[in-house]
């Protein structure tokens, strides 16, 4: 009973990060259940199965705070659902961690340009609100489905660096469209596993706990969006795409002991700086607002 209310509360905290920077549910549960020794397609089907109920009610409470871009979720959904369901029919078959490394060194860089954008670029705003075509969000959607399922999760590490890349949406409605999308990508991934693995076989204690937490953190983080400034949550996803892909990162370029480890201290410095200055930026913005209008 203690530890499926640990996976509660987990499922709580991943939720909280995930619905206010768009991505980290399914990496952060699925190692969990990962270094407790589950299957690795065990714990993706029961994320992904956990992930119905949460993304459905984080889409609902992204919809209600105004979060979301709705032109942007079938261009997104359609071919996430579709890459899903064939990773979690593959991921029985398929090592999807072979392309770990080059995803993660893709990401590290989209972070750093992500951090550098609504962090330390003065005076000049970092979003100008564009369209998307079809024809990059269709592929995108698709690679991200696949490697989500395939992988314990990804849709939202590669859909929010990537959109946020672009600097044509809101960072808020970037969070929110693709949590929002996320709801097709759960149900296509977790009816292919229901496909490939047998009814018994799925943990359904644990998805139950993660599916609870979940679900309660679900409108405080589409709240936290809302308010957040865009600023401020740009540079923390940013922060939070580093962080995640630092390690494999490192590993790939062949950094090892005391060399990485301070690589994660000047990264986390960096962030935290990084944080601060696009507070300061934000305030000062607000005052030239202010004086504008006073004037």
């Amino acid at each position: 009973m203690r530890s499926l209310f640990v996976l509660a509360v987990v499922g709580l905290l991943a939720q909280l990060v995930d619905g206010s920077l768009g991505m980290a549910y399914g990496v952060t549960s699925t190692t969990l259940l990962l270094t407790v020794g589950v299957a690795p397609a065990l714990a993706s089907a029961s994320v992904h199965i956990a992930e119905v109920g949460t993304t459905f009610v984080s889409g609902l409470s992204h919809w209600r705070f105004g979060n979301v871009d709705w032109s942007k979720i079938l261009w997104m959904a359609i071919p996430g659902g579709i890459g899903a369901f064939f990773g979690a029919i593959a991921v029985s078959y398929v090592a999807a961690e072979l392309a770990e490394p080059f995803v993660a060194v893709f990401l590290f860089a989209l972070g750093a340009y992500i951090l550098a954008r609504f962090s330390f670029r003065r005076r000049e705003k970092p979003v100008r609100v564009k369209a998307i075509p079809g024809k990059f969000l269709g592929p995108l959607g698709l690679f991200a489905g696949f490697m989500d399922a395939a992988g314990g999760g990804g849709w939202g590490p590669i859909s929010t660096p990537t959109l946020l890349s672009s600097g044509r949406m809101e960072p808020r409605k970037v969070v929110g469209t693709v949590d929002t999308s996320e709801f097709v990508v759960a149900f296509a991934a977790s009816v292919g596993f229901l496909l490939a693995l047998s009814l018994s076989e799925i943990p359904w204690g644990i998805t139950g706990a993660l599916l609870v937490g979940g679900v309660i953190a679900a409108p405080i983080a589409a709240w936290v969006v809302r308010i957040l400034p865009m600023r401020i949550l740009g540079t923390a996803v940013g922060g939070v795409i580093l962080l995640t892909n630092m390690r494999t990162f490192i590993n790939t370029i062949g950094i090892e002991g005391a060399a990485a480890y301070v690589i994660y201290g000047a990264i986390v410095v960096v962030w935290i700086s990084a944080l601060a200055f696009s507070i300061l930026v934000n305030n000062e913005e607000k005052v030239d607002v202010g004086e504008g209008q006073t004037a």
